[in-house]
């Protein structure tokens, strides 16, 4: 029998996006994203939902994701689920869903500059949050903890 574990996902940064690194060297982000879905019930009346999702994302594009996004970016994101189980110290047993992205894309609006600062286009008319031609985003799966 197939199976598909694919994801499309586009939202919000819920909070800037936290880069670290494994002990090989691989870099890690871990970011939120909020994904705004409206509706008209059945009375007329206009309904609004949040889900917020958890996205990891690892190599050279947690890099770019770590130094160029920041809270309130949009963010497209390709990516598949990933279920984690543990127990806790009290015998707990705890579990979260959360996406790995597997790619991105910048969308829309202004990104942060490096340094911090957030921008329009530059006075050359390339948008900042675009991702320059030399950067190189492949990753090596072999290397991703889990």
């Amino acid at each position: 029998m197939a199976s598909l574990n694919k994801v499309f996902l586009i939202g919000n940064l819920t909070r800037d996006p936290e880069l670290r690194y494994t002990p090989a060297g691989l870099a890690v982000a871990s970011f939120g994203i909020a994904i705004n879905r409206a509706w008209t019930a059945k009375t007329g009346e206009q309904k609004k939902d949040v889900c917020y999702v958890d996205i990891n994302i690892f190599g050279r594009s947690a890099e770019v994701v770590g130094e160029y996004f920041s809270k309130g970016n949009p963010i497209f994101i390709e990516g598949r689920l990933q279920f984690n189980q543990w127990e806790t110290k009290d015998g707990q047993k705890r579990s979260t869903l959360r996406v790995v992205a597997d790619n991105f894309q910048f969308i829309g609006g202004t990104a942060k500059r490096p340094g911090g600062e957030m921008g329009s286009p530059s006075k050359e008319g390339k948008p900042p949050d675009m991702i320059p031609e030399d950067v190189n985003l492949d990753i090596n799966n072999e290397e991703i903890p889990f």
